[in-house]
């Protein structure tokens, strides 16, 4: 499930577009996808990723969009082998295209991944990332994701998650109730998720959340460790 439609940092005239592809650019040239919001968010998910991660392994990052985040990870991270995936094509062949252009050798060429499937073609990982994926897709997505990293992920191993949440029923900021309100347009099964319904379903895989991290534009980062 590719995260198309971004989070509430990447606001912009565009980000009301019912097109979910207009927030994004596409260079003919390159044959990627480039996402704005990706510049404005990348260091202070590095930030905290520098903290959660292991030193050497593998991290498996669902729903890897445009695949500027698996890049500038990987070349943050050259002990760790990075593993992007998606569910959409476009997306897959930005991904791609990315990597190529990259030439970081510990970075993966992309896999199709559908997060809500019963079975993955991964078999294990030792921390796994998502980014902006959450709230772009059905809650069964959601569902995929925590059973995924229960049988994935080895004892410690994380899971990080980045996006707009609700917290005790509650939006945090009117700009993320609006955010809410155009993703429920957009596709009724999308929507920001409440905290403690995620954490919920995480502990019934055996995960628990560890940290909650206030990010810039009203975004949290969830760190869960099985």
């Amino acid at each position: 499930m590719s995260r198309q439609a971004g989070g509430p940092d990447d606001q912009s005239p565009a980000a009301t577009n019912p097109e979910p592809q207009s927030r994004y650019d596409w260079s003919v040239a390159r044959g990627t996808l480039t996402s704005p919001s990706v510049a404005r968010n990348r260091d202070p998910i590095l930030t905290l990723l520098r903290r959660f991660l292991p030193k050497i392994g593998t991290v498996l990052e669902i729903a890897s969009g445009t695949g500027e985040h698996a890049v500038h990870f990987a070349a943050a991270f050259p002990h760790l082998q990075w593993q992007p995936t998606d569910y959409d094509q476009q997306a897959l062949s930005s991904i791609a295209a990315h990597h190529a252009a990259s030439g970081l050798s510990n970075l993966l060429p992309p896999l199709l991944l559908d997060a809500a499937a019963p079975e993955w073609s991964v078999e294990r990982a030792d921390a796994l990332v998502a980014i902006n994926m959450v709230h772009v897709s059905p809650w069964r997505v959601t569902q995929g994701l925590m059973a995924g990293a229960g049988r994935l992920l080895p004892s410690g191993g994380v899971l990080y998650l980045y996006g707009a949440y609700k917290e005790n029923g509650a939006h945090t900021a009117p700009s993320n109730e609006a955010f809410d309100q155009d993703l429920r347009l957009r596709n009724p099964e999308w929507g920001v998720r409440d905290v403690g319904e995620v954490a919920d379903l995480a502990r019934a895989h055996g995960l628990g959340l560890v940290e909650r991290v206030p990010m810039p534009a009203n975004n949290l980062s969830l760190i869960f460790r099985r």
